[in-house]
């Protein structure tokens, strides 16, 4: 055990696959355990590089593990894989992960604190639900064209049309129709609800947190924007620069080059997705309010995209510019600072 300097580890629900090397890379250590021996297992180990796949309660383990004096690193699986000899199996997976984690240009995941956690818990169960409001008002919306009634999609025309709708005995709704319908808007109504109490949660939990409270002076960052930044990236550390930071969010063009020439695509539309939607929202924010102060030395720039490349292409280029103020913001410990006007 006192030879063990790097251990991959293949996490599963309830059987965990231990792979463990010494200084020379010779394996010492293969074996399987289970949930409840796990923790146990680990704290016999001497003080160690421990490596993971980032998977669902890979976050959870390294905070553990990390109690015990371990180094712990957590990869992304696409960055496992090709260490992968042969067959696929769970040792094989624990081997590809110890040789992986060794490897002095890999990429790794930020470790995120309790707070982080809850952050993007609370971004979760808000995404979740958003979702299940889409779903519902388009079933609304499709039962109740085929009574020949006709309503906006926006939620706030839901909320207003829907009780004048069931309240009009005129618009051709059935009895039957009109308690279906009056049955999911009530429904409705409860996941409003539940937004707005989750929203609430997100905005109490990020005042306390100053990164959040400095990420928000940046234009086009609000709370939620804030917060999703802080729970996926936390200070921004593990990041040299802001372009690795945008292109970790996947907001930087994808690359098709060869033979020495250069070929650049759409956006690699890589990392989390829910952060680069609220980033492109932000930028579509600003793009919009500069598209009408046309004269404005501020909007220069984004009006010039603007108008070379057209608004969507604006509005991802926006929200890129907003990704790297954001890991200044956060690795500065500084407020944003507008830049000075000439």
């Amino acid at each position: 055990m006192k030879k063990i300097t790097t251990v991959g580890i293949d996490l599963a629900k309830s059987v965990f696959q231990l792979h463990g090397v010494n200084e020379r890379g010779v394996a010492v250590v293969r074996k399987q355990v289970r949930r409840t021996e796990l923790l146990r297992t680990v704290a016999q180990l001497p003080a160690c590089t421990i490596g993971l796949e980032a998977c669902a309660s890979s976050q959870f383990w390294a905070r553990q593990f990390q109690r015990f004096g371990h180094q712990v690193r957590l990869m992304s699986p696409q960055f496992v894989k090709p260490y992968v000899k042969s067959q696929k199996n769970d040792q094989a997976d624990a081997e590809a992960i110890c040789e992986a984690v060794q490897r002095p240009n890999m990429r790794f995941v930020p470790l995120k604190s309790l707070e982080q956690q809850d952050l993007q818990c609370a971004h979760r169960a808000r995404q979740g639900l958003m979702t299940a409001r889409t779903a519902l008002v388009n079933r609304m919306r499709g039962l109740l064209g085929e009574y020949g009634v006709v309503i906006a999609r926006r939620p706030a025309t839901v909320r207003r049309e829907v009780p004048e709708l069931l309240g009009d005995a005129s618009n051709g709704l059935t009895a039957a129709a009109r308690e279906l319908i009056a049955d999911l808007y009530e429904h409705f109504v409860q996941l409003e609800e539940r937004i707005r109490r989750v929203e609430d949660l997100i905005n109490r939990l990020g005042s306390t947190q100053e990164i959040v409270t400095r990420l928000r002076t940046v234009p086009g960052i609000g709370a939620l924007t804030a917060t999703a930044l802080f729970a996926a990236a936390g200070d921004g550390k593990a990041f040299r620069n802001g372009r690795q930071m945008a292109a970790w969010v996947g907001l930087v063009p994808r690359q098709d080059s060869s033979g020495g020439k250069p070929r650049l695509l759409g956006i690699t539309k890589r990392g989390d997705k829910y952060l680069r939607y609220l980033l492109v929202h932000g930028g579509r924010c600003i793009a919009t309010l500069a598209s009408r102060r046309p004269a404005a030395a501020a909007c220069s720039w984004i009006n010039a995209v603007r108008e070379r490349r057209g608004k969507q292409r604006a509005y991802v280029a926006q929200a890129n510019k907003l990704a790297r103020i954001a890991w200044a913001v956060m690795t500065s410990g500084e407020n944003y600072r507008p830049p000075a006007q000439a």
